[in-house]
Protein backbone atom coordinates (compact mmCIF):
# COMPACT_ATOMS: atom_id res chain seq x y z
CA UNK A 1 0.00 0.00 0.00
CA UNK A 2 2.94 2.49 0.39
CA UNK A 3 3.44 2.36 -3.52
CA UNK A 4 -0.66 3.48 -3.52
CA UNK A 5 -0.32 5.80 -1.36
CA UNK A 6 3.23 7.53 -3.34
CA UNK A 7 1.02 7.56 -6.36
CA UNK A 8 -1.96 9.08 -5.27
CA UNK A 9 0.11 11.92 -3.39
CA UNK A 10 2.19 12.53 -6.64
CA UNK A 11 -1.41 12.83 -8.38
CA UNK A 12 -2.80 15.10 -5.84
CA UNK A 13 0.57 17.31 -5.83
CA UNK A 14 0.60 17.23 -9.71
CA UNK A 15 -2.82 18.37 -9.94
CA UNK A 16 -2.62 21.20 -6.84
CA UNK A 17 -0.22 22.85 -8.41
CA UNK A 18 -1.58 22.59 -11.98
CA UNK A 19 -4.99 24.36 -10.30
CA UNK A 20 -2.56 27.14 -8.84
CA UNK A 21 -0.75 27.56 -12.63
CA UNK A 22 -3.84 27.95 -14.57
CA UNK A 23 -5.11 30.70 -15.86
CA UNK A 24 -8.52 29.97 -16.83
CA UNK A 25 -10.37 29.14 -14.14
CA UNK A 26 -12.54 26.16 -15.64
CA UNK A 27 -9.08 24.35 -16.33
CA UNK A 28 -8.10 25.12 -12.56
CA UNK A 29 -11.44 23.91 -11.34
CA UNK A 30 -11.22 20.23 -13.19
CA UNK A 31 -7.83 20.16 -11.90
CA UNK A 32 -9.60 20.43 -8.22
CA UNK A 33 -11.89 18.18 -8.55
CA UNK A 34 -9.16 15.61 -9.54
CA UNK A 35 -6.61 16.88 -6.59
CA UNK A 36 -9.98 16.26 -4.17
CA UNK A 37 -10.61 12.45 -5.50
CA UNK A 38 -6.91 12.02 -4.78
CA UNK A 39 -7.08 13.01 -1.45
CA UNK A 40 -10.21 10.61 -1.10
CA UNK A 41 -7.98 7.74 -2.69
CA UNK A 42 -5.31 8.94 0.30
CA UNK A 43 -8.24 8.35 3.09
CA UNK A 44 -9.54 5.16 1.89
CA UNK A 45 -5.82 3.72 1.82
CA UNK A 46 -5.51 4.78 5.35
CA UNK A 47 -8.89 2.57 6.05
CA UNK A 48 -11.12 5.66 6.20
CA UNK A 49 -13.82 4.68 3.73
CA UNK A 50 -16.53 7.15 4.89
CA UNK A 51 -14.06 10.12 4.97
CA UNK A 52 -13.28 9.03 1.50
CA UNK A 53 -17.27 8.60 0.60
CA UNK A 54 -17.42 12.32 2.34
CA UNK A 55 -14.83 14.17 0.29
CA UNK A 56 -16.11 12.74 -3.04
CA UNK A 57 -20.03 13.70 -1.98
CA UNK A 58 -19.38 16.79 -0.64
CA UNK A 59 -16.03 18.31 -1.62
CA UNK A 60 -15.40 16.89 -5.40
CA UNK A 61 -19.48 16.78 -5.77
CA UNK A 62 -21.75 19.63 -4.18
CA UNK A 63 -19.00 22.48 -3.76
CA UNK A 64 -17.32 21.82 -6.85
CA UNK A 65 -20.84 22.14 -8.36
CA UNK A 66 -21.67 25.31 -6.71
CA UNK A 67 -18.13 26.52 -7.84
CA UNK A 68 -18.83 26.23 -11.24
CA UNK A 69 -22.20 27.29 -11.36
CA UNK A 70 -20.98 30.40 -10.23
CA UNK A 71 -18.34 30.92 -12.38
CA UNK A 72 -20.78 30.52 -15.12
CA UNK A 73 -22.78 32.50 -13.71
CA UNK A 74 -20.68 35.42 -13.33
CA UNK A 75 -19.53 35.11 -17.20
CA UNK A 76 -22.70 36.68 -18.76
CA UNK A 77 -22.73 37.94 -22.54
CA UNK A 78 -21.87 36.68 -25.77
CA UNK A 79 -18.41 36.54 -25.32
CA UNK A 80 -18.33 34.35 -22.25
CA UNK A 81 -20.97 31.98 -24.30
CA UNK A 82 -17.50 31.44 -26.77
CA UNK A 83 -15.60 30.98 -24.02
CA UNK A 84 -17.60 28.03 -22.93
CA UNK A 85 -17.57 26.56 -25.86
CA UNK A 86 -13.69 26.72 -25.95
CA UNK A 87 -13.44 25.40 -22.70
CA UNK A 88 -15.56 22.45 -23.27
CA UNK A 89 -13.26 21.40 -26.16
CA UNK A 90 -11.54 18.02 -25.49
CA UNK A 91 -8.33 19.09 -25.20
CA UNK A 92 -9.03 20.68 -21.86
CA UNK A 93 -10.37 17.26 -20.98
CA UNK A 94 -7.59 15.15 -21.68
CA UNK A 95 -4.98 16.17 -18.57
CA UNK A 96 -7.82 15.84 -15.97
CA UNK A 97 -9.67 12.91 -17.32
CA UNK A 98 -6.14 10.63 -18.04
CA UNK A 99 -5.59 11.57 -14.03
CA UNK A 100 -9.29 10.63 -13.05
CA UNK A 101 -8.85 7.35 -15.18
CA UNK A 102 -5.30 6.73 -12.91
CA UNK A 103 -6.67 7.29 -9.98
CA UNK A 104 -9.62 4.81 -11.01
CA UNK A 105 -7.50 1.70 -11.52
CA UNK A 106 -5.06 2.40 -8.33
CA UNK A 107 -8.67 2.14 -6.38
CA UNK A 108 -9.65 -0.49 -8.27
CA UNK A 109 -6.30 -2.13 -7.22
CA UNK A 110 -7.00 -1.48 -3.93
CA UNK A 111 -10.61 -2.65 -3.86
CA UNK A 112 -9.40 -6.23 -5.28
CA UNK A 113 -6.26 -6.70 -2.89
CA UNK A 114 -6.97 -9.03 0.24
CA UNK A 115 -7.47 -6.82 3.37
CA UNK A 116 -4.39 -6.75 5.23
CA UNK A 117 -3.77 -7.36 8.57
CA UNK A 118 -3.67 -3.99 11.13
CA UNK A 119 -0.24 -2.50 11.99
CA UNK A 120 -1.57 -1.14 14.89
CA UNK A 121 -4.61 -0.28 16.56
CA UNK A 122 -7.13 0.77 14.56
CA UNK A 123 -10.47 2.10 16.01
CA UNK A 124 -13.45 2.54 13.06
CA UNK A 125 -15.01 5.27 13.26
CA UNK A 126 -19.09 4.77 12.38
CA UNK A 127 -20.92 7.95 10.56
CA UNK A 128 -23.11 8.31 13.80
CA UNK A 129 -20.09 9.10 15.66
CA UNK A 130 -19.24 11.48 13.10
CA UNK A 131 -22.80 13.24 13.36
CA UNK A 132 -22.31 13.69 16.67
CA UNK A 133 -18.84 15.23 16.82
CA UNK A 134 -20.08 17.33 14.25
CA UNK A 135 -23.29 19.05 15.60
CA UNK A 136 -22.43 18.07 19.82
CA UNK A 137 -18.93 20.29 20.41
CA UNK A 138 -18.33 21.50 16.96
CA UNK A 139 -21.78 22.91 16.05
CA UNK A 140 -20.83 26.18 16.29
CA UNK A 141 -18.07 25.94 13.94
CA UNK A 142 -20.19 24.16 11.22
CA UNK A 143 -22.63 26.83 11.77
CA UNK A 144 -20.30 29.82 11.44
CA UNK A 145 -19.03 27.78 8.25
CA UNK A 146 -22.49 27.30 6.98
CA UNK A 147 -23.01 31.09 7.48
CA UNK A 148 -19.80 32.15 5.73
CA UNK A 149 -20.45 30.17 2.62
CA UNK A 150 -23.79 31.52 2.57
CA UNK A 151 -22.72 35.30 2.40
CA UNK A 152 -20.21 34.58 -0.02
CA UNK A 153 -22.61 32.91 -2.49
CA UNK A 154 -24.91 36.01 -1.53
CA UNK A 155 -22.16 38.03 -2.15
CA UNK A 156 -21.35 37.05 -5.54
CA UNK A 157 -24.35 36.44 -7.05
CA UNK A 158 -24.93 40.54 -6.16
CA UNK A 159 -21.20 41.13 -7.58
CA UNK A 160 -21.61 38.99 -10.63
CA UNK A 161 -25.81 40.49 -11.89
CA UNK A 162 -25.96 42.60 -14.46
CA UNK A 163 -27.97 45.17 -13.65
CA UNK A 164 -29.49 48.98 -15.13
CA UNK A 165 -27.80 51.14 -12.87
CA UNK A 166 -30.71 53.13 -11.41
CA UNK A 167 -30.68 56.90 -10.45
CA UNK A 168 -32.09 57.24 -7.16
CA UNK A 169 -35.66 59.33 -7.40
CA UNK A 170 -34.30 61.83 -5.08
CA UNK A 171 -31.41 62.12 -7.22
CA UNK A 172 -33.14 62.76 -10.65
CA UNK A 173 -34.63 66.04 -9.58
CA UNK A 174 -31.49 67.11 -8.45
CA UNK A 175 -29.55 66.60 -11.98
CA UNK A 176 -32.56 67.65 -13.71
Amino acid sequence: MGAAFYIAAAIAILSTAMVITRYNIMHALLYLIVSLLSVAVIFYIYGAPFMAALEVIIYAGAIMVLMIFFVMMLNLGQQSAGDERHWLTPRVWIGPALLCLFLLAELVYLIMQPPAPPAGEIVMVDPKAVGKSLFGPYILAVELAGMLLMAGIVGAYHLGRQKKKITHRFLERATQ
